[in-house]
């Protein structure tokens, strides 16, 4: 009996949302599918029951008597059998009701009619060891429970689909760019981060999963297509984070006999309707503010800052006194640094949010700073030279003229060395993030609103060589900033390539709001001997990794056009556009701190089957 309802189940005549079109003094028999909600017996002959939709959005009260009839009886024995949680298949008439007062938390009820219960079959009953109350977190080993449980998960996933349709219509309907699938098993090529390989049954050889689908979609622009995109799977072996996954998902695009220009107009379109139809929010600006990665790290601090804080950088060191330069760190001839941090207008207040911040574990790398602490003043004017007494008289008037200095503002000194800037941040824009995220955390101001976004451009071309990132291979001690295919900036630049790499800007954007990385793109080198030139001869490649490349040379020698493009972490636009914190939090099946699947338990153990079909040895 049990196999035969598993397999001979009712169609469905009703949605239960459409149950509010139905005349419930018509006496209409429906067939609902859906979860049984949580039982209220009022008597052994009169139970009330709410069927949740299969979205677990609405719900519909289902009123069960036990009557002379047969065939009642069994229906009320079986409903008040069935655990809570279970999927059903409810056959019963339409009724009217007394209107209820209120929903289900966050489901809808149909609140005037109930469905009078003829026939009921649980298609798989929810088991007993699983306590589900309006309290319990599943953890994320049943993430199956954790997405049927909260709605916030449930409604995340509707939301990215909605806004995957939506960049499917803006740029394939209305821009008329072709969206062609690339292949997920590539070759190993080193490319700027660590790959994932895949074994074969060939001795020695595996495929590499692709970091991206830029060769793929670079040979495109070479085959005559104009424009191309993707919702692609992305793949990489690196340390995770909240921001990063070791499989991703980006929005790739590409288009041909374009500049970075022609790119960027294409993204604002699409994230102005992407937030307009998603959020309601119209009053993004035409066209997007920009500012150099240089600017960008000096005033900010940042490559990806968050400008809606405020809490501009500058540069002070030539006003200071060289006994107190000194006495900020051991660095001889720093770069000095100051900014400001408005905590509250009463200095005693300010001090307590110093006291408290010093104490955790947020500011432990400020402390231990190798290039010397910062100096942290408060503005008092209660005090000699307002609290400013080692600035010295002239030094202090400048600064209290530059930052606008009132009573209880935070004052931040920070000494770094006079080098050129390289990676992502400095340890002034690191303090000004972590002084801002502990004054929100201890309510003295408020948390930023809105959205703020900004083109971050001319990336150095290349960056020193690191333990971190494996880049290109080369034994040149640098490596590209983002990948080998960037083209540089300007014909200066180009001058610039054997003479003093560090010094070439490419024509490189990154996409940034509200301080995070929605993405990056940049002009491509069209041209084969240039990109063999920056491999060869810039980079200093082995010939070995230039072999791993001779695939794409040869496209590029083909008449390939000039092409740019770009690629929008899609994930981490989600989580930006719903203001999650964690990527996570929009993935169905997200990994874990370590790359883990603490669902299926993956990656598991190869077996010595395994390891033989595919060649492989476990080092001891």
């Amino acid at each position: 009996m049990y196999l035969i309802h598993q397999v001979n189940v009712p169609a469905a005549t009703h949605e239960i949302k459409d149950l509010a079109e139905v005349d419930p003094s018509a006496g209409v028999e429906v067939i609902l599918h859906g979860y049984l909600g949580t039982r209220s017996q009022l008597s052994k002959n009169l139970s009330f029951v709410p069927l949740l939709s299969k979205d677990l959005s609405y719900s519909v009260q289902i009123l069960s008597t036990a009557k002379s009839q047969s065939q009642a009886n069994a229906a009320h024995g079986t409903l008040n059998s069935i655990r809570a949680g279970s999927p059903v298949a409810v056959r019963g008439t339409v009724k009217p009701r007394e209107p209820s007062k209120q929903d289900l938390g966050e489901i809808k009820k149909m609140k005037n009619i109930e469905i009078g219960l003829i026939e009921i079959q649980c298609l798989n009953a929810f088991p007993k060891d699983i306590i589900v109350t309006e309290d319990t977190k599943f953890p994320a080993e049943q993430r199956h429970l954790q997405i049927r449980s909260e709605k916030s998960i449930r409604d995340a996933l509707a939301f990215r689909a909605k806004a995957a349709s939506i960049c499917r219509d803006q740029l394939g309907t209305q821009q008329d760019f072709i969206e062609i699938e690339t292949p997920l098993l590539f070759k190993s090529t080193p490319e700027g981060a660590r790959e994932f390989l895949v074994p074969t049954r060939t001795k020695g050889q595996a495929y590499a999963l692709p970091q991206s689908p830029q060769q793929y979609k670079q040979i495109l622009m070479a085959s005559g297509i104009p424009k191309y995109f993707q919702i692609a799977r992305c793949f990489r072996d690196e340390d995770l984070r909240a921001d990063r996954q070791p499989e991703f998902t980006q929005l790739d695009l590409e288009m041909s006999f374009a500049t970075g220009e022609d790119v960027m107009r294409c993204i604002e379109t699409l994230l102005k309707r992407l937030w307009a139809e998603l959020l309601g929010v119209e009053t993004l600006p035409s066209h997007f503010p920009r500012m150099t990665y240089e600017d960008a790290m000096s005033i900010y601090g940042s490559d990806k800052p968050d400008i809606r804080l405020g809490m501009k950088i500058s540069r002070i060191g030539h006003l200071l006194p060289i006994d107190l330069i000194n006495k900020i760190g051991p660095l001889t001839d720093p770069i000095v640094e100051v900014m400001k941090l408005q905590v509250s207008d009463r200095p005693e207040e300010t001090r307590q949010f110093v006291s408290a911040f010093m104490d955790t574990p947020d500011a432990v790398p400020f402390l231990e700073n190798k290039e010397g602490q910062p100096g942290i003043f408060i503005y008092d004017h209660r005090k000699p030279l307002s609290g400013l007494q080692v600035f010295g008289f002239e030094a202090t008037e400048r600064v209290e003229e530059l930052l606008d200095l009132q009573d209880g503002d935070l004052v931040v000194l920070q000494a770094r060395k006079d080098t050129p800037f390289s990676g992502g941040s400095t340890p002034m824009g690191n303090l000004r993030l972590a002084l801002h995220r502990a004054a929100v955390a201890q309510g003295y101001i408020s948390a930023p609103e809105g959205f703020e976004f900004l083109w971050v451009t001319n990336f150095p071309l290349f960056s020193p060589t690191n333990d971190v990132d494996p880049g290109q291979g080369g034994s040149a001690g640098l490596s590209s900033t983002h990948h080998p295919f960037t083209a540089p900036k300007s014909v200066e630049d180009v001058e610039y390539l054997l003479t003093d790499p560090f010094r070439v800007k490419g024509e490189h954007y990154d996409i940034v709001v509200n301080g995070v990385e929605l993405g990056g793109g940049s002009r491509r080198i069209h041209d084969a001997q240039v990109q063999e030139f920056i491999m060869r001869d810039v980079l200093k490649m082995t010939e070995e990794r230039m072999q791993d490349f001779r695939h794409l040379l040869e496209v590029l020698r083909a008449g390939c056009p000039p092409h740019a493009g770009i690629a929008l972490g899609f994930d981490r636009l989600i989580a930006v556009m719903l203001g999650r914190e964690s990527v996570r939090d929009v993935i169905a099946f997200p990994k874990s701190g370590k790359g883990e699947d603490l669902l299926v338990k993956s990656p598991n153990a190869m077996t010595e089957e395994q390891l033989e079909t595919y060649h492989l040895v476990l080092k001891a």
